[in-house]
C-alpha cells in the first residue's frame, strides 16, 4: 500500500518531457519530476521514492531522503516563520510546517527543536508537532536490564536528561550518571539500567561496575596488540578524546590502566602506554 510521508517502492508507468509517471495504486499517478530520476531509469522499472505534496498540494516523489518520515522524530532547524506556524527543513523542497498549536513555545527562525511528523487529519497535510509526549508509546518497552539502545537527547531536567528511547518510549538519564555534556538533539547508544512500572526506562551511558572495567582492561589489552603494543592515550588525554577512541569515560580508562599496570602487563609512559611484552 502507497503511503504519504513515508518511502514506497513505485513502478515506472510511462515517461514525458518533465519526469515519470509513477503507479500510485488507488491514490492515482504520481510525478517524480526529472531532477529527481535516476540515470538509465525505463518504463517497468521499480523505484524507491519518498511521497509527499508539493506547494500546489499535488502528491509527488521524490529520490531525496528528507531527515524525518511520518511517524518518526528528529531535530530539525526553522527556516522561517510566518503569521500560521513555523517552517522546518526537513531536506525537501518544500519545508515542513508546524503551526502555532502545536509548539510548545513560539519557535525561532535559526533555532532547532524536536518534532514528531504525522499527517493532520482534518487537512490531510504531512504536518509537524513539538508536543511529541502524545505520541510516545504507551505500551510497556519490550527491554530488559543491560539491553542496548538508541536515544535521542529531548531536554534537560532538573534530574538529568529526557531522552527518547528508539524512537518510541520515554526515558531519563541521570546527572550523577553523565560522565560527558551533552546537549538536546544528540544521538547515542544507551545501556538500559531499569524500566519502571509507569513504563519509563532509566538509563546510563555506559555499564558501572567491576566486570565493565575487567572487560575494558581486555579491550585494551587488544588495542595495544593491534597497534604495535603502543597507545597515545594516558592519564592526562582528554576525557572526550578517551570517549572518542573507546566509548568509555576516563574514570574506567584510568582504572584499566591501573589493572594493567598492576599486572605488570604494560608500562606507564610520558606519551602514552606500552606492552611490557609482546603476548
Amino acid at each position: 500500500m502507497i503511503k504519504l510521508g513515508k518511502r514506497n517502492e513505485m513502478k515506472v508507468l510511462r515517461e514525458v518531457d518533465f519526469g515519470v509517471y509513477l503507479d500510485g495504486g488507488d491514490m492515482g499517478d504520481v510525478l517524480l519530476p526529472k531532477r529527481y530520476i535516476p540515470e538509465g531509469t525505463k518504463v517497468g522499472d521499480v523505484l524507491d521514492v519518498f511521497l509527499y505534496l508539493d506547494q500546489q498540494e499535488r502528491l509527488i516523489a521524490t529520490n531525496e531522503h528528507p531527515l524525518i518520515e511520518v511517524g518518526q522524530i528528529a531535530f530539525l532547524e526553522v527556516k522561517w516563520v510566518n503569521q500560521f506556524g513555523a517552517f522546518l527543513d526537513w531536506g525537501l523542497m518544500k519545508d515542513l510546517f508546524c503551526p502555532f498549536r502545536e509548539q510548545k513555545m513560539r519557535m525561532q527562525q535559526g533555532r532547532k527543536y524536536i518534532v514528531y511528523c504525522y499527517i493532520d487529519s482534518l487537512t490531510h497535510r504531512i504536518v509537524a508537532t513539538a508536543k511529541i509526549e502524545k505520541f510516545l508509546s504507551k505500551e510497556q518497552p519490550p527491554y530488559n536490564k543491560g539491553d542496548i539502545v538508541n536515544i535521542l537527547i529531548q531536554q534537560k531536567t532538573e534530574l538529568g536528561f529526557k531522552a527518547i528511547v528508539e524512537g518510541q518510549f520515554s526515558g531519563q538519564l541521570y546527572q550523577n550518571e553523565l560522565f560527558k555534556d551533552i546537549h538536546t538533539g544528540d544521538q547515542m547508544p544507551a545501556i538500559v539500567k531499569n524500566v519502571r512500572e509507569d513504563g519509563k526506562i532509566d538509563l546510563v551511558l555506559q555499564e558501572h561496575g567491576k566486570k565493565h572495567i575487567d572487560d575494558f582492561e581486555e579491550t585494551l589489552l587488544e588495542y595495544l596488540k593491534e597497534n604495535g603494543g603502543v597507545c597515545a592515550f594516558h592519564d592526562k588525554s582528554d576525557a572526550e578524546d578517551i570517549y572518542s577512541e573507546f566509548q568509555v569515560s576516563k574514570k574506567t580508562f584510568k582504572k584499566a590502566v591501573g589493572g594493567l599496570y598492576k599486572k605488570h602487563l604494560i608500562s606507564i609512559e610520558e606519551n602514552g602506554l606500552r606492552l611490557r611484552w609482546v603476548l
